[in-house]
């Protein structure tokens, strides 16, 4: 039995690891997303059956990818009533039909890659393409996509059963767009990617502030997509990422508890990731070339560079917000300027931002604009409009260590 229990958990650990590598390999040899996910399934369970009694495999992905498709194939057939494959044209429904394929190690590392350009294809809608590519490439359930977004969550599974249907039916290619497409291609990629990494860097839901495996896949992503195509806004995009990723170890307590900027221990910081980031920013910002992601690099770049909270030059992370503002407006980063406002002028000054944005309705369920507002508040003395703008957080927040931080708050406030 603990032999078993011990393979049981291996199978555990390469699903959580190698789950979404195995999907993209298996849509690559099948040529569908449906019979793919279902190919993968069928080779977790064939694991489970399997392995307690011949052992683990020396390269359990490939073992895993191998015995999906055999399955899928087996499953054709049988829905065709065992009828002649070779005469209905098998190899266009079973898609790449190289049983060797699987084992071409430069083509398995490329299929995330690939499954993500085939994810942000132009024909899908921009909604369809972040919802995809969270599911298919992240592994993401409809639920979690549909808190990120505040979409409901059947209105995300028929956006996903519609883009896969669309791939299907106007046979969009599964691969890497051709140089000459790529520019065009770039900016649905970015913005997916970008996506993943924010959900890992602050889940949207759960225990956990952060899910570290989204984040590195994100970043993973963007090293690739670098590489693929070296141009500036993937290069901004990754460098923000590292920038971000650099504090992830000073953002929880040793108990997982929420630990603010200013508040951080700065010597957790990881200092490689912030070279390479900074290094990558100045690098885009040379090309003048540079959008939005290598802005919100240039930002990232100021905090990490600040030896102290006290030492930030918030005069430059609100002149960098203003051309930010100008290049792509949005409330979000209304909201963020509106925060740096506050760190250079005083709480006064951000609330007064704050507010505009939400009179005119914007980011009204969004938990982070209350509580930039309470927090305001609180700075100014304002503890029940502070205590009533943290409720409206924490009845907006499904995170728990967030959650836990808005009710201290309220408490420390004192309001009866």
């Amino acid at each position: 039995m603990e032999a078993i229990d011990s393979v049981r958990e291996t199978v555990n650990a390469v699903y959580t690891a190698d789950s979404r590598r195995v999907l993209a390999t298996l849509i690559r040899l099948l040529g569908d997303f449906d019979t793919a996910e279902e190919a993968m399934h069928d080779a977790f369970r064939a694991a489970l059956e399997v392995w307690p009694r011949d052992g683990v495999p020396a390269n359990p992905r490939a073992w895993l990818v191998s015995t999906g498709r055999f399955k899928a194939i087996d499953a054709i057939r049988r829905g065709r009533r065992f009828d002649a494959l070779d005469e209905q044209g098998e190899h266009a429904d079973i898609g790449v039909v190289d049983t060797a394929a699987w084992a071409d190690e430069e083509s398995v590392e490329d299929d995330r890659l690939r499954l993500i350009f085939t994810c942000c294809h132009p024909a899908l809608a921009p909604d369809a393409q972040v919802a995809l590519t969270l599911r298919e490439v992240c592994g993401l359930t409809t639920e979690e996509i549909a808190r990120a977004f505040l979409t409901p969550a059947p209105t995300l599974a028929q956006r996903i059963v519609r883009a896969k249907t669309k791939i299907r039916q106007a046979r969009i290619p599964y691969r890497v767009p051709d140089p000459v497409e790529l520019p065009e291609r770039l900016g649905a990629v970015l913005r997916v990617i970008y996506l993943v990494f924010n959900e890992g860097y602050a889940a949207s839901s759960g225990e956990s502030l952060t899910r570290h495996d989204l984040s590195a896949e994100a970043i993973r992503l963007g090293r690739l997509l670098v590489e693929l195509l070296p141009e500036p806004e993937a290069i901004g995009l990754l460098a923000l990422m590292l920038l971000h990723d650099s504090r992830r170890a000073a953002r929880t307590s040793p108990s997982g508890e929420l630990v603010l900027l200013d508040d951080q221990d700065r010597s957790l910081w990881h200092q490689d990731q912030i070279a390479e980031g900074t290094g990558l920013v100045n690098r885009a910002l040379s090309t003048s070339r540079f959008g939005p992601y290598t802005l919100q690099g240039a930002i990232a770049a100021v905090h990490a560079g600040a030896p102290t909270a006290a030492a930030t030059d918030w005069a430059e992370i609100v002149g960098l917000y203003d051309v930010l503002l100008r290049s792509d407006p949005s409330p979000v980063i209304e909201l963020n300027r509106a925060v740096a406002v506050a760190m250079r002028d005083g709480p006064a000054a951000g609330l007064a931002l704050v507010e505009a944005i939400l009179a005119r309705g914007d980011l009204v369920e969004y938990r982070f604009a209350h509580a930039a507002r309470a927090d305001f508040c609180r700075r100014l003395g304002r503890a029940a409009d502070a205590q009533a703008s943290y409720e409206r957080a924490l009845a907006l927040t499904r995170q728990e260590p967030e959650r836990r931080f808005l009710e201290r708050r309220i408490a420390e406030l004192g309001v009866q």
